[in-house]
């Protein structure tokens, strides 16, 4: 991996609200003076305006200007003028929402293709909540009814291989550990729970938590947990 890629911050949700300050002020720094843009695609059925409004008053409160750059259907994602724009971006930000929607709206688009190589010449990369599902090598979608603890693993946009987030951990996705760990669909398969408002930021070629919570890395039988600050193991390094 090229050494100017950018932070790639996977936030446990609650994203744009106080308590994210320490993972989103490296976010800014790393963005500049932008563009800066907000992808609302996991909330592209849960009025994702909304979720754009949001994300332009929370980074304006840190000093930063975002914009959304539209991704709530595939045909956006293959538009020439908002690949174009991408390819000058300096943040990306995807927030929560459908756990399944957003690989089935970027996946092998040209759109995602700008985003990656953006992030490899040093924005900033980021996703909340199914936003951050979206990045590991798998999304958990619901089982077979509501309220279903098990999680089906759905391929994800694999940024993070071997990898499945679950989001939420200290609320309601630690409910999600042991149906996820049955269903997993090879043996070296890593959980990462991220609690909300907390986040497992990789810079610099490793990853460290910051945020109010903790980061919980579950692999090969054995459960980790990082606080504030802290290095954390056992996450492999973006793709």
């Amino acid at each position: 991996m090229a050494t100017t890629a950018g932070p790639l911050a996977l936030v446990g949700g609650d994203e744009l609200h106080p308590g994210n300050e320490e993972q989103d002020r490296v976010l800014v720094a790393a963005a500049g003076a932008g563009p800066a843009f907000v992808l609302a695609t996991a909330a592209a059925r849960q009025h994702p305006e909304l979720a754009v409004a949001n994300a332009r008053a929370w980074f304006g409160e840190l000093g930063l200007e975002v914009e959304e750059l539209p991704a709530t259907r595939r045909s956006d994602a293959g538009r020439p003028e908002t690949v174009q724009r991408a390819r000058a971006g300096r943040l990306f930000y995807l927030v929560g929402g459908d756990p399944g929607i957003v690989p089935e709206i970027l996946s092998g688009t040209p759109l995602w293709a700008a985003i990656v190589e953006a992030w490899r010449n040093g924005a900033a990369l980021a996703g909340s909540s199914a936003g951050a599902m979206a990045l590991g090598e798998w999304t958990l979608v619901r089982g077979r009814y509501r309220g279903d603890p098990n999680r089906r693993h759905r391929p994800a946009l694999a940024l993070v291989p071997r990898v499945a987030v679950i989001p939420h951990f200290d609320t309601f996705g630690a409910r999600w550990v042991e149906g996820t760990l049955a269903t997993a669909p090879r043996d070296d398969a890593v959980l990462v729970g991220i609690d909300e408002r907390s986040a497992a930021l990789w810079q610099g070629g490793g990853w460290r938590a910051l945020g109010p919570g903790r980061v919980t890395v579950i692999a090969n039988g054995e459960r980790r947990r990082f606080a504030s600050g802290e290095e954390i193991e056992g996450i492999p390094q973006p793709a």
